[in-house]
């Protein structure tokens, strides 16, 4: 019986997946991709060599390249509202972005993808719909937890400076390093929201 033979030297052995395992994988190897070279080096090719899978499998699930970038945008909403505690739920703002600096440490691809593809969509304004689409999750997802916390509520203004701020501590983290920065900063974060919640919550003395 022969030797199966060996891959080539700095490929990935292909492998035999199941449809569920096979979409997931090819998804995710699409974010490393994009994370480590850009929007423009997404190619069938270079997805099936990073899942260790064939190139015809790429094109059985997802058919065109926009609808690939398109699945992966909306797999990247979903890993990073599961990952980010931006709505815990509670309303208590000491669960308001729990695990920040633990996220891009645990996968930092998926959050380098994203901003690859904000800085590509300035070039090619037809990625901005995908780009919309995962931002709106975004702002929604921390507009509706600041309601939570704030007896007044949280408008777009407060919900976009919120969101920017974390967004930012994440592309800092991710150029710079320094996990540890990140707490502390989320912390300062939580800590102003307190003043803004017993700020609204401080009887209106103008009306006595």
């Amino acid at each position: 019986m022969t030797e199966p033979a060996e891959a080539p030297e700095g490929t990935k052995p292909r492998r035999r997946m199941n449809y569920g395992e096979g979409r997931e994988a090819l998804l995710n190897a699409a974010v490393r991709v994009v994370a480590r070279g850009g929007l423009r080096k997404l190619t069938y090719r270079a997805v099936a060599e990073e899942a260790g899978t064939t190139h015809g499998l790429v094109v059985h699930h997802f058919g065109s390249r926009d609808a690939l970038i398109e699945e992966a945008v909306a797999h990247a909403i979903r890993t990073s509202l599961n990952t980010s505690a931006l709505e815990p739920g509670t309303g208590r703002i000491e669960e308001f972005s729990v695990g920040v600096s633990e996220m891009v440490t645990a996968d930092p691809d998926i959050q380098s993808f994203q901003y690859e593809l904000l800085l590509e969509a300035r070039r090619r304004p037809e990625l901005l719909p995908h780009l919309r689409a995962l931002y709106d999750e975004y702002f929604d997802a921390t507009g509706r937890e600041l309601s939570r916390m704030l007896p007044g509520g949280a408008g777009q203004p407060l919900t976009r400076l919120v969101f920017a701020a974390l967004d930012g501590l994440v592309l800092h983290q991710l150029v710079f390093g320094g996990p540890e920065i990140t707490d502390a900063a989320v912390e300062e974060l939580r800590s102003l929201l307190r003043l803004l919640r017993d700020r609204q919550d401080a009887p209106d003395e103008s009306r006595d």
